[in-house]
C-alpha cells in the first residue's frame, strides 16, 4: 500500500480501490476479522468509497468497490449493493472531517467486551492512541439502522475507536493505514485487558498519567511520511 495514499481525501482510481481491497486482507491476515463481516471506507473527492456487501475479500476486484455521496444525493446506478453498515461509514465521515478512513470489524476481544457492554479504561497507556481516558462501548442498535449510527457517532465524539454493544468495534484514522493500524492495536488492546481481568484486577492509570499518554502521542504511532 503505498504510504502516502490516504493522506487527504483522494480521487477515486484504481489505485485507492485497490487499497481498500488490500486493507481488508490484511484485517484478515492479521485474525481481526473473520468472513465478511468486516468493512471499510475511504473519503474521496466525490463521497465515499465502501467495501460491497456480503463479499469475499479474496474475490473482490477494484471495480467492485461502491462510490457513494456524502450528501445525501442517489448512488449511482449498477453498483453492487454497498456494505450493510454504511450509513455509520457516511455519518462518522460527515461527523469528523479529518477522518479520512473507516474500518469496523468483529475482533474476538473487543466484540467479548462489547457483549459485556464494558469499556476498556485506562488499564494501558496505548489507551491514550484512540483519543481519550477510554475506549467507550456505543450503545446498541440493530446492524445497518440509523440508529446504530447514532450510537456510534455518539461515542466516536472525541475518540477513534470504539466498541460497539453486542456488535464489534470501529476505528477512523486520517489514511487508511492509521486506521487498520488502530484497529490491530485495539484488538490488542483488548486482549490484554481480558487476560488482565482473567488473572486479578488491573490497575488503573490515573488522569495524570493519562494526560502525559496523550501528550507523548501526539509524535507516537504508525508513521505514513
Amino acid at each position: 500500500m503505498d504510504p502516502d495514499l490516504m493522506q487527504s481525501p483522494v480521487f477515486d482510481s484504481i489505485e485507492t480501490r485497490q487499497a481498500i481491497i488490500d486493507a481488508c486482507r490484511a484485517m484478515q491476515a492479521a485474525g481481526v476479522n473473520q468472513g465478511v463481516s468486516g468493512n471499510i471506507s475511504v473519503r474521496t473527492k466525490d463521497g465515499m468509497l465502501i467495501t460491497p456487501s456480503g463479499l469475499d475479500y479474496e474475490k473482490m476486484r477494484p471495480e467492485m468497490l461502491v462510490l457513494m455521496p456524502l450528501d445525501g444525493s442517489p448512488m449511482g446506478k449498477g453498483q453492487l449493493k454497498p456494505s450493510s453498515e454504511w450509513q455509520f461509514h457516511r455519518d462518522i465521515l460527515l461527523a469528523k472531517p479529518d477522518a479520512m478512513a473507516v474500518v469496523h470489524a468483529h475482533p474476538v476481544y473487543c466484540t467479548a467486551l462489547a457483549m459485556n457492554n464494558q469499556p476498556i479504561p485506562a488499564c494501558h497507556y496505548m489507551v491514550a492512541a484512540f483519543g481519550g481516558d477510554d475506549v467507550p462501548v456505543a450503545d446498541y442498535a440493530l446492524f445497518g439502522t440509523q440508529d446504530l449510527s447514532d450510537a456510534v457517532v455518539r461515542a466516536l465524539d472525541h475518540r477513534s475507536a470504539c466498541l460497539m454493544a453486542n456488535h464489534g468495534a470501529v476505528v477512523t484514522g486520517d489514511t487508511l493505514e492509521r486506521a487498520l493500524w488502530r484497529m490491530i492495536e485495539l484488538e490488542t488492546l483488548a486482549k490484554g485487558y481480558v487476560t488482565a481481568l482473567s488473572i486479578g484486577t488491573p490497575k488503573i492509570l490515573n488522569a495524570k498519567q493519562m494526560n502525559e499518554a496523550k501528550k507523548a502521542f501526539s509524535d507516537y504511532g504508525l508513521k505514513t511520511r
